[in-house]
C-alpha cells in the first residue's frame, strides 16, 4: 500500500533512502564520530543519483540535504527557541526554513550533475561527484555570509585523512573523502568482483597514503612552552546578561584567575564580561591591570565594546598585561549578531518575536593581540570555522586562541562540532589552538589537531596547562582554499567536456 502511494507521488523510494542516508551522515561528525559513515553515506547519495532525470535528481539532492541538515544543525532550534525568545512554532519555522535553505546545495549539485556530465562510469564517480561537492560546500562556505558548518572533512579529523589537512585545508580532506565514497560506490556497482575489488583496493590505498603525510612536521617550535590557563565560568545563557548576576559573574572570573596566577597567559571566554568596556573601564579593569602586571601574566577577555563616537557594538576581546588593545570580532553572525536585509525582514522578525543583537564587523587588518611574549591569531566563536580567515594572522601568529559562548547551544550537538571545526583549524595551521568556552567544550588543542585537554560541559572547570608557540607556515596557510578551488573547477570543466564530446 506504502509503496503504491509512493509511486503516485512525487516522492519515492529513492528519495526516502536520499533522506535516510542524509540523516546518517552527521553521525559521522562529533560526538559520535562515526567516519566511515561519511563515505557510506555519501556513496550511497552517488548511486541514487544515477541514471536520473535532472528534475528528479534534484527533488532527490534535496532529500539528502533535508535529511543531512535536519539532523545535523538541529540545534538552531534550540538556539531560536530556548534563548532567543521566540515561540514553538516560530523556532520551529525558522529552523526548518534554513534546513531547506541549505538542502539546496546538494539539491542543484544532484541537478548539475545529472543535467552537464556522464549518468555514469568512472569518470563520474571518480571525477565529477567529488569535485561538484567540494563546490557546492565552498560556495555553502562564503554564500549570504556563510555557512561552513558540516564540512565532510571535518568528520575526518580522526583519520589518516586528516594529514592532508595542512595541504589542502578542509575542503581538499572533504574531496579525499568524497573521492573514497566515489569509490566505494564503483565497488558497489562494478558486477565483476574482480573489478569491484579493484576499487576498494584504491580506497584503502587512499588511506594508506595518508599515514606517511600525516607525520610530516610542516612548523616548528618557537621558544619555549608557555603556560596557558583556560576559565570557564558556566553562567547559564538564560542568566548571563542578568544585571543582578552581572557582579557576581565577574567575581566569579577573577577568583578562577587568582587560583591561575601562576600561568603566563589566562584566557576569559566570549563576553565573560557581562558589561560594556566603558562600564567597567573605571573600576574593574584597573583592578585587572594591576593583577597582571603583579603576577606577570597577560590576560585576553571578552567583553563587548561600544564606540560612543560612532555609536557602535563590537563583540571583541581585550588584551590586558604588557599591551592594552582589542580585537573586535569580524565574521558575525547572521540574525544572531546582525540582521542581514535589514529592511525586508526587520518586520517578519519582530513579528515572531526573534531577539536580535545589531553589532558592526570589525575592520580585516586589525593588528594581532600580544600574549607571554607572542603574537596570537585571535578568533571569537563562529569565526573558527572559516579557515580561510583564521590564515589572515600567519605565520606571524605562534598560537590560535578561540573564545566562545556555546551556551547559546545548550545540550545539544553544536558544542561537540564546534570543538571538531576547531581542531581542524589548528591542523591546516600546524599550531596549538586554545578554546575558552563559558558553558564547554573548552579545550587545549595541539598543532596536530589532538585535543591535550577538554573541559566537562556545564561545570565551572579551568584548563591549566603547558602550549608549545610555533612558527612557520603549513602550505594551506600560504596557498588557501584556491588550488583545491580551481582544481575542482578544472575538473568540473573537462568531465563536462569530455561528455559533450563524446555525445556529438
Amino acid at each position: 500500500m506504502i509503496r503504491g502511494i509512493l509511486s503516485r507521488s512525487p516522492l519515492g523510494w529513492g528519495e526516502a533512502a536520499a533522506l535516510l542516508a542524509g540523516a546518517l551522515l552527521p553521525l559521522a561528525y562529533a560526538p559520535f564520530g562515526f567516519y566511515p559513515l561519511a563515505w557510506l553515506s555519501l556513496a550511497a547519495f552517488f548511486l541514487l543519483l544515477q541514471d536520473l532525470p535532472a528534475r528528479r535528481a534534484l527533488l532527490r539532492g534535496w532529500c539528502y540535504g533535508i535529511g543531512l541538515f535536519g539532523v545535523g544543525v538541529s540545534w538552531v532550534y534550540v538556539s531560536i527557541h530556548y534563548y532567543g525568545n521566540a515561540g514553538v512554532l516560530a523556532s520551529a519555522a525558522a529552523a526548518f526554513a534554513m534546513v531547506l535553505a541549505l538542502a539546496l546545495y546538494p539539491a542543484l549539485l544532484a541537478w548539475g550533475v545529472n543535467r552537464f556530465g556522464p549518468r555514469r562510469g568512472a569518470p563520474r564517480y571518480l571525477l565529477l561527484l567529488p569535485a561538484a561537492w567540494v563546490l557546492a560546500e565552498w560556495l555553502r562556505g562564503w554564500v549570504f555570509t556563510g555557512f561552513p558548518w558540516l564540512n565532510l572533512g571535518y568528520s575526518q579529523i580522526e583519520t589518516p585523512l586528516a594529514g592532508f589537512a595542512p595541504l589542502l585545508g578542509v575542503y581538499g580532506v572533504s574531496w579525499l573523502a568524497a573521492l573514497l565514497a566515489g569509490l566505494l560506490a564503483l565497488a558497489w556497482r562494478e558486477p565483476r568482483r574482480s573489478r569491484g575489488a579493484g576499487w576498494l583496493a584504491l580506497a584503502g590505498l587512499l588511506l594508506v597514503i595518508g599515514l606517511p603525510v600525516e607525520r610530516i612536521e610542516w612548523t616548528r617550535a618557537d621558544g619555549a612552552p608557555v603556560q596557558a590557563s583556560l576559565l570557564q565560568g558556566n553562567i547559564a545563557q538564560d542568566m548571563k546578561w542578568l544585571p543582578e548576576v552581572q557582579m557576581s559573574t565577574v567575581e566569579r572570573y577573577a577568583e578562577l584567575t587568582r587560583d591561575s596566577r601562576d600561568s603566563q597567559l589566562i584566557i576569559w571566554p566570549e563576553t565573560a564580561i557581562p558589561a560594556f568596556y566603558h562600564q567597567v573601564e573605571e573600576d574593574l579593569l584597573p583592578q585587572l591591570q594591576a593583577a597582571a602586571e603583579r603576577w606577570d601574566v597577560d590576560l585576553l577577555i571578552g567583553i563587548p565594546l561600544l564606540d560612543r563616537e560612532r555609536w557602535e557594538y563590537f563583540n571583541a576581546v581585550m588584551s590586558v598585561g604588557e599591551q592594552h588593545r582589542f580585537y573586535h570580532k569580524q565574521h558575525l553572525v547572521p540574525f544572531g549578531e546582525y540582521m542581514p536585509w535589514r529592511p525586508l525582514l526587520e518586520r517578519f522578525l519582530t513579528a515572531i518575536d526573534l531577539a536580535m543583537a545589531d553589532f558592526s564587523r570589525g575592520a580585516p587588518d586589525q593588528p594581532l593581540l600580544q600574549a607571554a611574549g607572542h603574537a596570537v591569531g585571535t578568533s571569537i566563536c563562529y569565526e573558527v570555522a572559516f579557515g580561510e580567515e583564521i590564515i589572515r594572522a600567519l605565520p606571524d601568529a605562534a598560537l590560535l586562541v578561540n573564545v566562545s559562548n556555546d551556551g547559546w547551544f545548550g545540550d545539544s550537538l553544536a558544542p561537540h562540532q564546534h570543538l571538531e571545526i576547531a581542531r581542524m583549524r589548528a591542523r591546516e595551521t600546524g599550531r596549538y589552538l586554545l578554546r575558552a568556552t563559558n558553558t564547554g567544550i573548552s579545550a587545549i588543542i595541539d598543532e596536530r589537531g589532538r585535543v591535550v585537554q577538554r573541559s566537562p560541559q556545564f561545570e565551572v572547570a579551568v584548563l591549566t596547562g603547558p602550549v608549545q608557540p610555533r612558527t612557520g607556515a603549513t602550505p594551506y596557510v600560504m596557498w588557501g582554499n584556491w588550488p583545491v578551488v580551481s582544481g575542482a573547477l578544472l575538473v568540473l570543466a573537462l568531465v563536462v567536456l569530455w561528455r559533450r564530446r563524446v555525445s556529438s
